[in-house]
């Protein structure tokens, strides 16, 4: 018999999710973003269900090749452009779209001859500080471009430090963004997922959905059941075991949770070396039989504690969730003090996957 831990991926869920994007940005083109493994969800999974995308964006040439294997003949995004000067014949070959971020990369691509004629990305920083290229070297960059005769149609980027919490941000980015493109008649990609639902002033000819895609929200404040989405990967597991634990005894490595009264806990199959995070302590939420707990002491490489005091019915065999469905992802990462997007990111190889 397998572990019982699982990762439920709901594709109907992922597919809703770009429709809510589509609906919050309905003359925009939708750049779906599925890189890191399609946020930990499956590369050729989210693909299939993000068909009805306009375009892909990835890390990696390696994953734009299983795409292109795969039969897509999406617009394919790199979104950190190439390594290497050798990598670009096969960047054209796989018809991708490099994004180019340093003037140097606009250099080696203009110099290079090519078999195909290359779509490009050119990001300008206008404040995250990040990757892209200073306002005042734009210029530069586009009259080195557009004079390589294997560069096609250009698309202007910048990406918001800021979008989900600081409006002044995002409109000064905006402005700056503006000023730098005035006069330039070509297509601009600026919204991320949080841009997309609270600014509709930067969707722009492309937005750029990542996050809400996979059902978790952008915003500290809301969750992305608030926002409509769905969640598309529920974590499941089972317990293995409980235990009577009497007041003042320890639990775990280190007895980081000590009883406060007598208690059954619960022994969870999962743990640190399957992507949940070491760092989430005592009152993380969890659910047993459907109900809500918390979790204790301190996660083990392959199982966790659950406080089994408001779940009298819970035994071994009992079902456990870890985030998901009736317990958001959002709420389990506040509570690990880190985001929705390194739990999902961070699930193990290990793990079992299914999709419904």
């Amino acid at each position: 018999m397998s572990r019982p831990l699982v990762a439920r991926i709901d594709s109907a869920a992922l597919a809703h999710n770009l429709a809510v994007a589509r609906r919050a940005a309905p003359k925009a083109k939708i750049l779906a973003v599925i890189k890191a493994n399609g946020y930990g969800h499956g590369l050729a999974r989210v693909a299939r269900a993000f068909l009805a995308a306009d375009a892909f964006a990835v890390l990696s040439i390696d994953e734009a090749a299983q795409l292109r294997g795969a039969g897509y003949t999406h617009p394919i995004v790199l979104l950190e452009g190439f390594f290497q000067p050798d990598e670009l014949p096969e960047i054209a070959r796989l018809r991708l779209r490099p994004v180019i971020h340093r003037q140097d990369q606009a250099e080696i691509l203009a110099k290079t001859r090519l078999e195909h004629k290359v779509d490009v990305c050119l990001k300008v920083d206008t404040g995250m500080h990040r990757l892209g290229l200073a306002p005042k070297r734009l210029a530069d960059a586009l009259t080195v471009l557009r004079a390589a005769p294997h560069v096609g149609g250009i698309t202007l980027m910048t990406h918001f430090a800021r979008a989900d919490d600081d409006p002044d941000s995002v409109a000064a980015q905006l402005a700056l963004f503006r000023e730098a493109t005035a006069g330039l008649e070509l297509p601009f990609s600026l919204a991320n997922s949080a841009a997309l639902l609270r600014h509709p002033e930067t969707h722009g000819d492309w937005v750029r959905p990542g996050i809400m895609l996979y059902g978790a929200s952008p915003f500290a404040q809301q969750s992305g059941a608030d926002l409509g989405l769905l969640p598309a990967m529920t974590l499941q597991s089972q317990l293995i075991a409980s235990q009577f634990v009497r007041k003042g005894e320890g639990v775990g490595y280190g007895a980081a949770y000590v009883a406060e009264r007598d208690m059954k806990v619960g022994v969870v199959a999962c743990g640190y070396a399957d992507g949940y995070p070491r760092h989430a302590g005592t009152g993380t939420p969890i659910l047993v039989d459907g109900r809500e707990t918390r979790t204790l002491g301190r996660v083990s490489m392959d199982m966790l504690f659950a406080d089994l005091s408001g779940v009298p019915a819970a035994h071994v065999g009992s079902p456990v969730t870890l985030w998901g469905e009736g317990l958001p992802a959002e709420r389990v990462a506040a509570a690990a003090g880190t985001i929705a997007y390194e739990l999902f990111t961070a699930l193990a190889p290990r793990v079992r996957i299914e999709e419904t």
